[in-house]
């Protein structure tokens, strides 16, 4: 009877040491591994909000993937977008280049602003736009939400506070006790 090749390690084998590495593994880990998905091969045939331009590098459809979503988001100098939140998904924005301003709330009352090296937390359901606050440069984004599917919904009827209010971010884990 052949070695059964279950999931289930409870039988004490200790799997550090090379050797034990099962060479029926090697078929389902060349195509279920690891996935290199070159930067000039995102597909753009994703949820778009006016005033940006994203394209997905990891999704369902392109890797997979079950839990996340991937990609960048290209907004020109001088731009913002329309006014969208993205469902129950958190967003994570790492700014690579560029000057991001990022406006939320029911009518846009909040702004913070962004720059290389940054990263920007979105929680679920929160109007947002994201503005680029260079008039020369092209910001460039990664993006990063908690599902495998684009969740885009658009908002038109928005009537925006004007000026918002900068609210800075204040690390809980850090800050000074009051």
């Amino acid at each position: 009877m052949p070695h059964d090749h279950s999931h289930d390690h409870s039988h004490g084998h200790d799997h550090t040491h090379s050797h034990d590495h099962d060479p029926a593994d090697a078929p389902r880990w060349k195509h279920d591994g690891v996935r290199v998905i070159p930067g000039n091969q995102l597909d753009s045939n994703t949820a778009q909000t006016p005033g940006m331009f994203r394209q997905a590098a990891i999704n369902h459809a392109r890797v997979g993937a079950q839990k996340i979503w991937a990609g960048t988001v290209a907004i020109a100098p001088d731009a913002k977008t329309g006014v969208h939140h993205h469902g129950a998904l958190e967003s994570v924005i790492y700014v690579v280049s560029g000057r991001a301003r990022l406006r939320w709330g029911e009518r846009l009352e909040f702004v913070a602003e962004a720059g290389p090296g940054d990263f920007i937390y979105v929680p679920p359901y929160v109007p947002h736009q994201e503005i680029n606050a260079d008039p020369e440069q092209v910001l460039q984004c990664v993006l990063v939400r908690s599902d495998n599917e684009a969740v885009v919904v658009n908002i038109t009827d928005v009537d925006p506070i004007e000026p918002p209010e900068t609210v800075h971010w204040i690390d809980p884990i850090h800050a000074a006790p009051s």
